[in-house]
């Protein structure tokens, strides 16, 4: 199985040399970059080019490890017990699925994505490296030893919010995916818009790395924003003259606040352009 990106994804010849080198090393993919770099988008891609299954686990900062692999749901057999219900007497009934169980049990190869692992707590790697090193886990309820059936291909990524662990770093193959030079983002556009105008998308891309540039903003315009930024400029229809009109050095563009995500980084924006404007 080789991934060479898709018609509706721009992978680097990097990203996808990485992507490829984890399948063959059959560890999970460590990705971390900026977000809105295309991640999680990654995944999605990825599960569509091989012809597979993707499952999906959302990490959140009340996560706990072992819901990836399963649940014990004792309310609702001490409900069943004082309803009479006769399948009471099976706990497996009260055995709840996790997207690793879901992914160790497929009838085939599956992609597995653990999406923002650095939103839980820091013990969390630590907790999923025998799961994921030995590909199998003991439900203690049910003396039952799950086992993976195909090895899933797995891909965990991480914003930086908290450092990870140097024993789960050792199992991963790493990539950080570098914020797209000015070539790579306009095939993601045209990817995004066939057809767009050209010198529409030349001077969007020329304000946004513009506005990419200024130091002391908090937060970086994305990829995703920029995406959503020409999908109002063209759903508006407010032409290339006006982006042509609206120099970054001196105003904020229009439809700012696709973005510009804080009240900080607009008046950082509009402070330089009124410096801007006193100088000029």
């Amino acid at each position: 199985m080789k991934f060479q990106g898709t018609g509706e994804y721009v992978a680097t010849t990097e990203l996808q040399m990485a992507v490829n080198a984890a399948i063959t090393l059959q560890r999970p993919l460590l990705l971390k970059g900026e977000p809105g770099t295309g991640k999680t988008m990654l995944a999605e891609q990825l599960a569509a080019s091989l012809g597979t299954d993707l499952i999906q686990w959302h990490i959140k900062s009340t996560t706990r490890a072992h819901q990836g692999l399963y649940e014990y749901d004792a309310v609702s057999r001490l409900r069943d017990s004082q309803l009479g219900n006769d399948r009471v007497h099976d706990i497996s009934n009260y055995i709840v699925q996790g997207k690793l169980w879901e992914a160790f049990t497929a009838d085939k190869p599956v992609v597995l994505l653990i999406d923002e692992i650095d939103k839980a707590d820091i013990e969390f790697p630590n907790d999923l490296l025998l799961e994921l090193d030995k590909m199998e886990f003991y439900v203690y309820e049910t003396k039952e030893r799950v086992q993976a059936k195909h090895r899933p291909i797995i891909l965990i990524t991480s914003n930086n919010e908290k450092e990870l662990p140097d024993a789960f770093l050792r199992r991963c193959f790493f990539h950080y995916i570098d914020f797209p030079d000015r070539e790579t983002m306009k095939a993601i556009v045209d990817v995004h818009f066939p057809g767009v105008e050209q010198k529409l998308v030349s001077e969007a891309l020329e304000i946004f790395f513009e506005i990419r540039k200024v130091p002391g903003l908090k937060k970086k315009p994305s990829t995703s924003e920029l995406i959503d930024w020409l999908k109002l400029l063209m759903a508006d229809s407010l032409g290339t003259d006006l982006l042509r009109n609206a120099d970054a050095s001196k105003t904020l563009p229009p439809m700012a606040g696709a973005l510009v995500k804080n009240e900080q980084d607009v008046h950082l924006l509009e402070k330089l352009a009124f410096m801007s404007r006193r100088r000029s």
